[in-house]
């Protein structure tokens, strides 16, 4: 007989005390980086492409870190199950030396990626208008990296009402910042597009020091130590978030990589099939940040459980939220083939001259879109339930194998090799997210089933 420690009811109840308020402030977060696709997407498709790519290529290095610092998280929801509060106040300040010490070069490096589509052979023009871009969001960086750290805290201990307040009040900030540093008014002369990224700079800024107010001064969130004890570096602690993240990173590394290096070889075809393309991730990315909310509560009521020496209740938990997310996903298939039009327009002027075949590429991606965000949703609450567990090892070998030898892999042939060009690149995502979100529910199976676990 399966003995489980809460009821199905509870955790139901808990998983979306979590979840909900999580959701929608990655929905909001991502909406930031929509509404500056949309301002500065009316300037012509060159600029689209320019901010799509940068943008791309800073995400991947902030989600990648992220990913790392995801671990406080395990550390924090392990220690809280376990009722041991000074051991998660610990996790959260030694988690926030850690990001800074990663924040700093990444910074550096940001501000420095337009030498990476130099490389890689970009349009000369998108690569002029990304260096502004790029300039202007990489001080972004360490607000970023801070703000995940108390977003961690906050949603072990399921607060996480105050992380989607806070975001929905970006997004407005953002869009009016963005318009205003974009296109000058009010005593300010037009920014262009470092002014778009010099824009989510500031919003970021915000951000991290609201929720910093807010947890410095809310009665819930003392008692943990987190700014009653002395902040003092702590290696030991420090290393072992490193050495458990390091394979979550290089895991976060292959899955968001996996769409910037299709945004690198989208531009390799051409400036059209880029623009096109980041129309296509505009869409793809609202239902895969509501499954990514959904996919870390997972992560965190499997942390909970093991943290309670309860397999049975990690078990439930983390297909729980794969069952979630698979239902609400599904959902949203219709919308990209029924609107693709409404799609397209948001982000492209139908006056621009390559307006025209821009959409027929879009509205050809969308459709692949459509087909494969479900396994892209399911594949994220998959890894993260692992992660709850600290599998991290074997979920990155599943990954190298769906998403860049299927996934990069076979697209490129597709694309290049028959000819197939952006299109090509879309149907490689579809498999490479279809096979490692199959394998990695499978190795979940597998590691909490009655029995010995599988090996690591």
């Amino acid at each position: 007989m399966i003995l489980f420690k809460t009821s199905l009811k509870d955790e139901l109840r808990l998983f979306f005390i979590i979840a909900i308020p999580l959701s929608a402030a990655y929905l909001a977060e991502f909406a930031m980086f929509l509404t500056t696709k949309m301002v500065v997407g009316k300037l012509g498709y060159h600029s689209l492409a320019a901010v799509g790519i940068a943008g791309d290529l800073t995400f991947e290095v902030l989600i990648i870190l992220m990913a790392l610092l995801s671990i406080v998280g395990v550390l924090a929801a392990q220690a809280f199950g376990a009722g041991k509060k000074m051991e998660l106040g610990d996790s959260v300040r030694q988690g926030f030396f850690v990001a800074t010490g990663l924040g700093v070069p990444a910074t550096i490096i940001i501000a420095n990626l337009d030498l990476l589509l130099i490389a890689t052979g970009q349009d000369p023009r998108v690569v002029e208008l990304a260096r502004e871009y790029l300039l202007g969001i990489s001080g972004a960086v360490l607000p970023v990296l801070w703000f995940s750290i108390f977003r961690n805290f906050v949603a072990v201990l399921s607060q996480t009402v105050s992380v989607l307040v806070i975001s929905i009040i970006a997004v407005g900030l953002n869009y009016v910042l963005t318009l205003w540093l974009v296109h000058g008014g009010i005593g300010l002369s037009p920014l262009g597009l470092f002014g778009a990224g010099l824009a989510t700079s500031l919003v970021s800024w915000f951000m991290f020091l609201a929720l910093l107010l807010h947890v410095y001064r809310k009665p819930m969130f003392r008692g943990f130590g987190v700014f009653k004890e002395k902040w003092q570096l702590h290696w030991p602690l420090c290393r072992e978030i490193l050495w458990l993240g390091w394979p979550v990173a290089g895991l976060a590394f292959l899955e968001a990589g996996l769409f910037a290096v299709t945004s690198i070889l989208s531009g390799v075809i051409g400036a059209k099939t880029l623009a096109a393309h980041q129309i296509t991730s505009g869409w793809v990315g609202i239902p895969f940040v509501i499954a990514f909310g959904l996919a870390e509560a997972t992560m965190i009521r499997v942390a909970h459980a093991i943290g309670r020496d309860s397999m049975p209740d990690a078990r439930r938990a983390g297909f729980l939220g794969m069952t979630l997310v698979i239902a609400i996903t599904s959902s949203m298939v219709v919308v990209p083939i029924a609107f693709s039009e409404t799609i397209i327009q948001v982000f492209a002027s139908p006056d621009d001259p390559g307006f025209t075949e821009v959409a027929e590429l879009a509205t050809h991606f969308l459709f692949i879109g459509a087909l494969f965000m479900v396994f892209d949703g399911l594949q994220a609450a998959a890894a993260r339930a692992l992660r709850g567990m600290k599998d991290n090892l074997v979920p990155l070998w599943i990954a190298g194998f769906g998403y860049w030898v299927l996934g990069i892999g076979g697209g490129s042939i597709l694309a290049f090799y028959y000819d197939m060009g952006g299109a090509g690149l879309w149907w490689g995502l579809a498999a490479g997210l279809a096979v490692a979100a199959c394998l990695l529910t499978l190795r979940f199976h597998l590691f909490t089933r009655p029995g010995p676990a599988p090996a690591s």
